[in-house]
């Protein structure tokens, strides 16, 4: 009997790590495995993200970025650029751990005439001159569109992308060569509820991420009127 291939010593390190990334998220409680879940589109599927919930535990977002800056250690960068609230908080952490120093800087994601749109504040224009090296930090990308036009919109400025580091990217993701560091790439099946193998066997379909959506309401509070 032939003896079995030996697995390449760099592939089981990032498989290793890997494993301890997905503890660390289902640690916050962002991340939901072995389930069977029913996604925002009506899709079904067994793994789910949390997103709002993926920074909440500091030590654990500074550990990560340090991951993330430790990759990129060997560029120099003069900013981290991202968008959204948790990407933030992480391109916080991967600055201050990347020996470069870099500055952070965040744009803005809204949708104009039923279209993705990415903004930068006229105040950040001035970071982003032409040959600056720019590190693009984001928490989760599902599907690169944001994260494209981010890159586009740096490039308009004249700035270089060094690389992307993210905390979770799906292995689909095309970002036009561009490096790419992720703590976890994983593509996880998504099914109609017609072919779902889930729904065959009879597990029950977990509901509470879309009725959280659609039937929760975010704290508030307003300022009372002036009389």
């Amino acid at each position: 009997m032939s003896a079995a291939p030996k697995k390449d010593p760099a592939a089981v390190e990032a498989e290793v790590r890997e494993k301890i990334h997905l503890e660390i998220l289902k640690r916050t409680g962002a991340y939901h495995a072995n389930d069977h879940v029913l996604l925002p589109s009506g899709q079904h599927t067994s793994e789910y993200i949390e997103k709002t919930l993926v920074t909440t535990e500091p030590s654990f977002t500074e550990g990560l970025g340090a991951v993330i800056a430790k990759h990129f250690a060997q560029w120099p960068v003069d900013v981290v650029l991202s968008t959204g609230p948790g990407a933030l908080i992480l391109s916080h952490c991967v600055a201050r751990a990347h020996p470069s120093r870099p500055v952070v800087v965040y744009g803005t994601k809204g949708l104009s005439g039923g279209k993705r749109r990415v903004s930068l504040p006229v105040e950040f224009h001035r970071l982003l001159r032409p040959g600056t090296k720019v590190l693009l930090v984001e928490d989760l990308v599902s599907t690169g569109s944001t994260l494209n036009l981010l890159i586009e919109l740096a490039e308009q400025l004249g700035a270089q992308i060094a690389g992307v580091g993210c905390l979770w990217r799906r292995t689909s993701v095309d970002l036009g060569g561009r490096p790419v560091f992720s703590l976890v790439s994983r593509d996880f099946p998504t099914y109609s509820p017609e072919e779902c193998p889930l729904c065959r066997k009879g597990i029950p379909l977990n509901e509470e991420f879309v009725r959280r959506r659609t039937h929760r309401k975010a704290s508030a509070v307003q300022e009372p009127r002036a009389f």
